[in-house]
C-alpha cells in the first residue's frame, strides 16, 4: 500500500530549506503522498530514504516499454477529464503459428498495410502477437522469425512453454518483444527468461486474488517489468477486472496491481469483436489483442482510441499553413477558415467536391471553430492579414480575392482595409460551398 504523508516525512531530512519548491518538509511529504511532487526535487534525501520511499514516488501504474516505441501504462487518473490519458492502448493483431509460412507472410503484409490518415492524424496498428497454438517449439520459433522479418512493428510472443518462448525469443531479443504467459505453474522459468533478455513479461492468473499472489511471487525473482492478465475471456468479466485493477492502482495505490493490463478479444465475428475491443480501450486496457485485420473494422476502433487519448482541453488542430486542394494555379480561389480540424476538413472536403483547385489557409485559433474563435478575438482581421502575409499567398495568385466564412462577414471591411484584397463573404456553413462555388466562381 502507499505510504502516508507522515510516514514519508519520517524519511525526509527535515531541513525545511524550501529548495524543493515547497516551504516545509511536511508539506513536501504530503505533496509526495498525493502524487503532486517528485522525490528527486529534494536535494538532501539520502539513498536509503529514496529506496524506502520508492513506492510513494513511483507512478501508480508502471510504464512498460517494448518493441517499436510501444509504451504501456504510466497513467495517473481514472477519467480523462481529471487530467488526460497519455499512452494510447496498444493494438496488436493475432497470428497463429498453425498457419503456413505463406499464410503468415500474407497476414503480416496485410497488418503492415493497416495505416490510415484521418483529419490530419495518422493511425496504424502497433504490433503483431505471435501465438504458439501448434504446441511445437520449432514451429513457433520459425513463425516468430517470419513475422519479425516481415514487419518492424512491436512483437508479442505468446506461449505457455518456456522452452518454446526461449527459442523464439533468442534471435529477437534485440527487438525487445513482450513475452508471455507466465502462470503459477511456469512463472519462475518464464520470468527468468524475461529477466535474462531484459524484456517485459505477461503474468496471467484467473481472478484478482490469484493475480495478486502471482505478482508477489514473481517480484521475489528480482524483476518487475510486468504486464498483467487477469485471465478473464468474456467482456463482462474482463471489464470488471480491468476496472477493479485500475481503481486499486490509482485510488488505493495498491502496488501489486500497479502495472499495465492486457486484454484479448473473445468474439469471432469481427463487428462484435470491435465492439468488445472498444470497451477494453475505454476501460482500461493498456494493450488489446485482436483477430480481425480488416481496415473497415479497425478504423472505428482506432478513431475511438484517438479521441480518448487526446487532451480534452486541447482540440485536435491542423497546421496553420497554406494548404492546397487539387492542382492549384495563379487563378485558384483562396479560402480562409480556422485550424480546428473538424472545421478545416469539413471545408476541405466541400472545396474538393467543387472540382476547382483552391488554396485554403487555416488561421491559428488554438483549435476553435469559426464563431468560437471570433467571439474569443482569435479570428480578427489583423490576425488574418498577418497569416496571409506569412503564407505568401500574394505571390501565388494573380487575383486579390479572399473568401471568408459567412458567420464572420462583419470583419470584411476591416480585412479589406488591412490587406487591400477584395473580401468575398462565403456561405455560413461548409455545406454551402459547392453551391457558392457554382454561382460565384464558375
Amino acid at each position: 500500500m502507499a505510504l502516508t504523508g507522515l510516514e514519508i516525512y519520517k524519511q525526509l531530512p527535515k531541513k525545511n530549506c524550501g529548495e524543493c519548491g515547497v516551504p516545509t518538509c511536511l508539506a513536501f511529504a504530503m505533496a509526495l503522498a498525493s502524487g503532486k511532487a517528485a522525490l528527486d526535487t529534494c536535494p538532501y534525501v539520502t539513498a536509503a530514504a529514496k529506496e524506502a520511499l520508492d513506492s510513494a514516488s513511483a507512478p501508480p501504474i508502471k510504464a512498460i516499454k517494448f518493441g517499436k516505441d510501444s509504451v504501456l501504462g504510466d497513467e495517473n487518473v481514472l477519467f480523462r477529464h481529471d487530467k488526460t490519458f497519455y499512452h494510447p492502448t496498444t493494438l496488436l493483431i493475432r497470428v497463429s503459428d498453425k498457419l503456413s509460412d505463406a499464410e503468415i507472410e500474407a497476414k503480416v503484409k496485410e497488418i503492415d498495410s493497416l495505416e490510415f490518415d484521418r483529419v490530419g492524424l495518422h493511425y496504424a496498428i502497433d504490433g503483431v502477437a505471435v501465438v504458439n497454438e501448434s504446441g511445437d517449439a520449432a514451429r513457433f520459433e520459425k513463425a516468430a522469425g517470419i513475422v519479425a522479418a516481415g514487419t518492424d512493428k512491436s512483437l508479442l510472443l505468446i506461449s505457455s512453454d518456456p522452452a518454446a518462448l526461449k527459442a523464439a525469443l533468442a534471435p529477437l531479443a534485440a527487438r525487445k518483444p513482450l513475452i508471455g504467459e507466465a502462470t503459477a505453474e511456469n512463472y519462475e522459468a518464464i520470468v527468468n527468461i524475461a529477466k535474462e533478455n531484459s524484456v517485459p513479461v505477461i503474468l496471467k492468473a484467473e481472478g484478482l486474488d490469484a493475480l495478486n499472489d502471482l505478482v508477489e511471487k514473481a517480484q521475489t525473482l528480482g524483476y518487475k517489468e510486468f504486464v498483467l492478465d487477469p485471465g478473464s475471456r468474456t467482456p463482462v468479466e474482463t471489464l470488471a477486472n480491468l476496472t477493479h485493477l485500475r481503481r486499486l492502482a490509482i485510488k488505493k495505490k495498491f502496488r501489486p496491481f500497479g502495472y499495465p493490463v492486457i486484454a484479448y478479444s473473445s468474439h469471432s465475428e469481427p463487428l462484435d469483436e470491435i465492439m468488445e475491443a472498444s470497451v477494453y480501450v475505454s476501460k482500461y486496457a493498456s494493450a488489446v489483442v485482436l483477430n480481425t485485420s480488416t481496415k473497415a473494422h479497425l478504423l472505428p476502433l482506432m478513431t475511438l482510441r484517438q479521441n480518448l487519448y487526446t487532451d480534452p482541453q486541447k482540440p485536435i488542430q491542423v497546421e496553420p499553413k497554406l494548404h492546397t486542394v487539387g492542382d492549384v494555379n495563379e487563378n485558384s480561389p483562396f479560402y480562409v477558415t480556422t485550424n480546428f480540424s473538424l472545421t478545416y476538413y469539413s471545408v476541405e472536403g466541400e472545396v474538393e467536391a467543387t472540382k476547382i483547385p483552391s488554396y485554403i489557409l487555416p488561421i491559428d485559433t488554438d483549435g476553435t471553430s469559426v464563431l468560437t474563435a471570433y467571439a474569443a478575438g482569435k479570428f480578427e482581421p489583423d490576425k488574418i492579414a498577418q497569416a496571409m502575409e506569412a503564407s505568401g499567398i500574394g505571390d501565388k495568385v494573380k487575383h486579390r480575392n479572399i473568401i471568408i466564412p459567412g458567420y464572420v462577414a462583419v470583419v470584411s471591411g476591416k480585412l479589406a482595409e488591412l490587406t487591400g484584397w477584395k473580401v468575398i463573404v462565403g456561405p455560413r456553413e461548409s455545406s454551402g460551398i459547392i453551391s457558392f462555388a457554382k454561382s460565384q466562381l464558375m
